[in-house]
């Protein structure tokens, strides 16, 4: 049995227990590829990171992240929480950025006063989405014939496709029936009507994982990097903008979006809940 530095940390949130929680691994080098995957599965969370020496010289440190049930090459609030649990343990970039490695290649990663953002990365697949596909998504998400207005393919490693309906309260009373949308990755999003839901935010997002171990996602940084890029391109959105995720499972996750030029951040606080050691 071996020892291993350990932290579980809240993601997109200012205040414990109201983000997107994240267990991290350091030290993994030494653990083998089953024993990450039984332990990420034994957390019971939506995702567990390993942190490990890194490959690339360029790179601070290398990650690998693991859901229940499978690996990601690349998910949001993963890799704001590692660099988050990494920073607190001393970790000192090699720049004025951090930078992380993982399935995807190097992701950058700044503060942004309290908060850490990282530069969405580049979509795997986007347009359309077929009508056959979008009908799928409409009978899991119970939605009246008419109420998907858009739909887009917004994949950056997560296979996630978005639907925008026209009202924050239709996100809020979704109810989804996972049978019929398995093997999907789906977001839904409504702008905020500021006279009756006030400036907190400007849009609503549910994260639905269907046959993944974990049905809905409580704040998601990369199904908001690739809504973002949806929005931000064809204009139906402001530069600057805050996502509310989370609110039915007594979450309160606020997500940024900043664009700057040509680039993309995705940002949000992160607080540390345990920190201890684990044995395996």
């Amino acid at each position: 049995m071996s020892s291993f530095n350990f932290k579980q940390v809240d993601v997109f949130s200012q205040t414990p227990l109201k983000g997107n929680p994240l267990a991290v691994v350091f030290g993994a080098d030494r653990l083998s590829d089953e024993r990450m995957a039984a332990f990420a599965s034994w957390t019971n969370l939506s995702e567990t990171t390993f942190i490990l020496e890194p490959r690339n010289p360029r790179a601070d440190y290398r990650v690998r992240i693991f859901t229940t049930l499978s690996e990601l090459p690349f998910a949001g609030h993963p890799t704001l929480g590692t660099c988050h649990a990494w920073l607190e343990a001393g970790g000192v970039p090699k720049g004025d950025e951090i930078i992380q490695e993982c399935g995807v290649g190097l992701v950058r990663i700044r503060r942004q006063g309290a908060e850490l953002a990282f530069l969405a990365p580049p979509l795997l697949r986007t347009g359309a989405v077929d009508a056959d596909v979008v009908e799928r998504v409409r009978r899991g998400l119970r939605l009246e014939e008419g109420a998907i207005v858009r739909a887009q393919w917004v994949d950056n490693g997560a296979g996630w496709l978005a639907v925008m309906v026209e009202d924050r309260q239709q996100v809020l009373d979704v109810q989804p029936d996972h049978s019929q949308m398995l093997g999907l990755a789906v977001g839904v999003i409504a702008p905020w009507n500021p006279e009756r839901d006030g400036d907190d935010a400007q849009f609503e997002v549910r994260a639905f994982i269907s046959g993944d171990g974990m049905p809905e996602d409580p704040a998601t940084g990369s199904l908001n990097a690739g809504i973002a890029q949806w929005l931000l391109g064809e204009g139906l959105a402001p530069a600057s903008y805050v996502v509310s995720q989370g609110l039915t499972m007594g979450r309160a996750g606020r997500i940024q979006v900043d664009q700057v030029g040509d680039e993309i951040w995705i940002g949000g606080a992160v607080v540390t809940c345990i920190a201890g050691t684990l044995n395996l």
